[in-house]
């Protein structure tokens, strides 16, 4: 299918490509400074002049469209033909080979400045947490940011719906270093998330059940201040090796919380705002509720312990303005508030639930889904 495009002499071409590859391509030609059009038209050249490629899995694909010079698209479609495959297979061949010729910039070994912290919580539970905790580490991942997403919760949501096993209550874990019992290395209990355009960048430390304990044992442990840095102290080995380390915290207003705000807070040589607290809410009262006991939190342990931790935002998560004037004077609420800001209104929508069905990152499962946009604009205010 083709339409002519005026005037630099280009046409139209409209494809069936899987939501991975498109999504693979936009990041690499925005990270590039090079038009997608422009990408996709090296790619065609180079694979024209190239021997048969390997072919690239296209199931599951959908509509992309770009423009290429006039004549182009005639000449791939005969050599698809000649080669025996599918127009939208030697595209997506064209498109991998410019992707593997052409490397991201930002994949560059890690700096040795310290891990900016974000810290995902609340006290209230079901407010998406892990949703928003997985989707902001993955969009920072994707913008070619080194990312460890942390499993801090008992109930282990995050790595079970990302498709990972959790830490036996027996094995070495995130706990059981805390508090001096861990076994080797933490680094070695790193997963990397592969899927997508995240490989190489994206880490998961799975969750434990042993969290359980780690409020008990921070509470009757006789070491000084163990209560407020034992997560910091854990995690310090680790935070010359990547950009973000991001917390998905327990709903929970105990010990564990103290010590992952603690980690949160500004330390001496950051800017304001570099490290700290998200908070995913709901447009409704409980949430409300909910923030003001975390807000008391923050405050009497910045006050008892003479830090700052700063409240980077809101993110006002599984909107659904249909649901009428409870949801939408409770998001007027949220961004009356002013300071800290909304981030982000994440809508309710069935995207999230299926990736979580099929254990498979949003951004990964369906990256051109509002709710996967809604990730990307929090990834960038706090990246900014």
């Amino acid at each position: 299918m083709t339409v002519p495009y005026d005037p630099d002499d280009r046409e139209k071409v409209v494809a069936k490509l899987p939501a991975a590859l498109r999504q693979e391509l936009k990041v690499r030609a925005a990270e590039l400074g090079v038009d997608i059009k422009d990408a996709v038209t090296e790619g065609i050249h180079a694979w024209r002049a190239a021997p048969p490629r390997p072919p690239v899995d296209t199931s599951g694909g959908s509509s992309f469209s770009t423009y290429v010079p006039t004549g182009l698209y005639a000449e791939l479609k005969g050599d698809c033909k000649s080669r025996g495959i599918a127009f939208n297979q030697g595209l997506a061949q064209a498109i991998r080979l410019w992707l593997d010729s052409s490397p991201s910039p930002r994949r560059t070994p890690p700096s040795t400045k310290e891990a900016r912290r974000l810290i995902f919580g609340n006290q209230k539970g079901g407010v998406g947490k892990t949703a928003t905790s997985a989707g902001v580490a993955e969009a920072l991942a994707e913008a070619g940011k080194r990312v460890l997403l942390i499993d801090f919760d008992p109930q282990c949501h995050l790595t079970k719906q990302l498709g990972y096993p959790m830490l036996g209550i027996d094995d070495p874990s995130l706990a059981k270093h805390m508090l001096g019992e861990g076994k080797g290395k933490l680094r070695e209990l790193l997963v990397p998330i592969e899927e997508g355009c995240f490989g190489g960048r994206l880490f998961l430390l799975p969750g434990c059940k042993d969290a359980f304990l780690l409020d008990a044992k921070l509470a009757t442990t006789r070491h000084v201040r163990i209560k407020e840095t034992a997560l910091e102290k854990a995690l310090e080995p680790l935070e010359a090796e990547f950009d973000y380390i991001v917390v998905d915290c327990p709903p929970s207003l105990g010990y564990s919380m103290d010590t992952a705000l603690y980690y949160g807070r500004a330390r001496d040589d950051e800017a304001p705002g570099t490290s700290g607290v998200l908070i995913p809410v709901l447009a409704e009262d409980s949430s409300a509720d909910a923030y003001d006991m975390l807000f008391d939190q923050i405050e009497d342990l910045s006050d008892d312990l003479e830090i700052q931790i700063a409240k980077l935002g809101f993110i006002v998560n599984m909107y659904d303005a249909r649901k009428g004037y409870i949801a939408t004077s409770s998001l007027d609420s949220w961004k009356s508030i002013g300071e800290p800001p909304v981030l982000a209104v994440v809508p309710e929508r069935k995207e999230q639930r299926e990736a979580a069905r099929l254990k498979q990152p949003l951004l990964f499962w369906a990256p051109d889904c509002e709710q996967a946009e809604a990730m990307r604009t929090v990834a960038t205010a706090v990246n900014g």
